[in-house]
């Protein structure tokens, strides 16, 4: 018989619980210390109603150590962030979470400490630590999909700062803008020609709109570029070089050894080569080693790494 080695420690048999708080719907997931799933649930967010999250949040958490049978750590991605200055919710897309004390109101329900990050942040990490981007010394995880977030690992720990912005490149203004890309589109955050504006898929689909006047999704776009569509092509074509533009100002800036896109913009395959043979032009150095990668998790990147906002070695 072979030997089954030591016995899990406490720490490693709690199962680290991460909630993936998004607009429309809510994830639920428990992680062992492995990262092996061992349990996943998806509801409904009930929209604008504050209160209510918290109420879902509880009866999903609850129902999921219910049917372990143990307790867990909990953390939550949130499509926002925590003000260190206040100590409230600030920059999220869900209103009704803007102002409030989200950790300590969720603390309180589930008589618990709560971490929360940024969502961009906990995809980072997710693919980071056991994902795309394992064994990096340095990982950046974009978001590409109705807005455009970052988050940036080091070492296998998300970087934060003391405004919690770190990797918020979506809202710099696009590099090297060309005469017909100036001022830019306006942003929702007030300014003009934020790199959000550019390349996220509302972006995408405005951009066609206007040089074709079709209406089509970013989805559509990348469809019939690959079905030989010449004015979908041209669509993706300006895209890239944006986007090639945008991710140079990141490797500029830190240096990732690999970049890992999220979002439905990430699903797009030619992006993938089409991309990093561009950003050469705008990048510093006389070559670039990073890396850009697709997501080995894809849309469960998120509530894995609210997961693992909990480190394997700690309990609270």
């Amino acid at each position: 018989m072979s030997d089954p080695g030591p016995p899990a420690t406490a720490a490693q048999q709690i199962p680290r619980i991460g909630i993936d708080l998004g607009g429309t719907k809510i994830e639920v997931a428990a992680l062992d210390a492995g990262g092996m799933i061992l349990y996943r649930r998806r509801v409904a967010t009930p929209s604008g109603d504050y209160e209510g999250i918290i109420r879902v949040v509880r009866e999903l958490i609850e129902t999921l150590e219910r049917e372990l049978g143990v307790q867990g750590t909990v953390g939550v991605g949130i499509p926002g962030t925590l003000s260190p200055a206040s100590g409230l919710i600030k920059n999220a897309n869900s209103t009704c979470l803007i102002g409030r004390p989200l950790d300590r109101d969720l603390a309180a329900a589930l008589d618990r400490p709560v971490r929360l990050a940024n969502d961009a942040d906990c995809f980072a990490l997710s693919e980071a630590l056991d994902g795309a981007a394992a064994g990096a010394e340095t990982a950046f995880g974009a978001i590409l999909g109705t807005g455009v977030g970052g988050g940036v690992v080091v070492r296998g720990r998300l970087l934060s700062g003391p405004n919690a912005i770190a990797g918020e490149w979506g809202h710099s203004p696009l590099p090297w803008p060309r005469d017909d890309e100036r001022p830019g589109p306006l942003c929702y955050c007030g300014k003009r020609g934020c790199i959000e504006t550019f390349v996220s898929g509302p972006g995408l689909a405005r951009d066609h709109a206007e040089s074709t006047g079709g209406k089509l999704s970013a989805a559509e776009i990348a469809a019939r570029a690959d079905a030989g569509d010449a004015q979908s092509d041209l669509t993706l074509r300006r895209y890239e070089d944006r986007l090639a533009r945008a991710l140079a100002t990141v490797i500029n800036l830190i240096d990732p050894h690999v970049i890992v896109l999220g979002g439905g913009l990430g699903q797009i395959a030619r992006l993938y080569q089409t991309v990093p043979a561009l950003w050469g032009t705008y990048v510093f150095s006389d070559q670039v080693a990073t890396r850009l990668v697709a997501p080995r998790f894809g849309d469960s990147s998120g509530v894995r790494g609210a997961a693992w906002l909990w480190p394997v070695a700690e309990r609270p």
